[in-house]
């Protein structure tokens, strides 16, 4: 049986090859980024980036996004897909925060989730962006790239964040978990991957066929 990638290795090459593992989706306060990350669920960034302009602009806080009309979100965020669903979710999010947290972004993960449309990895997005508190964030790349690096057998996310938390020390937390999530988006795909570019490949359990 082919042993799993080195962690070790597989952090100084992704360190090398993505040296600035940003957040990709736009946002200027804790606020944008959670409705951001609301809305980025099954579209992608890119798609979330066109729209939030106009829609921060007409609702620049959970107050004026609690009033607002669902027609007009329906309008703003169609591209986004499922827009209805999102529309009704970031109305509620905002009426929430009101309701529970005085409008203001919560920053424990405890009480984010508790937020209408609100998951374990929404809120662990906003713990390590907006707050840069330690939090590993398992999106569907995030959890194709560990299990090709033999990191972990699991689909569960919070088993993958679990082994990913026993195998990285806290203070590496958000930056590999960016990196992974950057390296499944672009190299590392679900169909196809890309394994001659690949900076892994020669490490990698499931690239050498295994």
């Amino acid at each position: 049986m082919t042993p799993p990638a080195p962690v070790e290795e597989v952090l100084k090459r992704l360190a090398l090859s993505i040296p600035d593992p940003g957040m990709e989706l736009d946002y200027r306060n804790p606020f944008e980024l959670l409705v951001a990350t609301v809305l980025s669920a099954q579209t992608t960034d890119k798609t979330v980036n066109r729209v939030t302009p106009a829609l921060f602009r007409l609702y620049p806080d959970p107050r004026s996004l609690a009033k607002a009309k669902l027609s007009d979100l329906e309008e703003i965020l169609r591209p986004t897909g499922f827009f209805r669903r999102k529309a009704l979710h970031i109305r509620e999010l905002a009426q929430s925060l009101l309701q529970s947290f005085s409008g203001t972004v919560p920053d424990t993960l405890e009480e984010l989730v508790t937020l209408p449309g609100v998951g374990r990895k929404t809120a662990s997005v906003v713990l390590a962006h907006a707050f840069h508190k330690p939090a590993i964030f398992i999106d569907t790349h995030v959890g194709r790239v560990c299990r090709r690096l033999g990191w972990t057998r699991s689909n569960d996310p919070e088993k993958i964040e679990r082994r990913l938390a026993e195998l990285l020390p806290q203070n590496l937390w958000i930056e590999t978990a960016s990196r992974l999530l950057l390296h499944g988006r672009y190299v590392c795909l679900a169909k196809n991957p890309l394994c001659t570019r690949c900076v892994l490949s020669d490490i990698c359990p499931s690239a050498t066929g295994s």
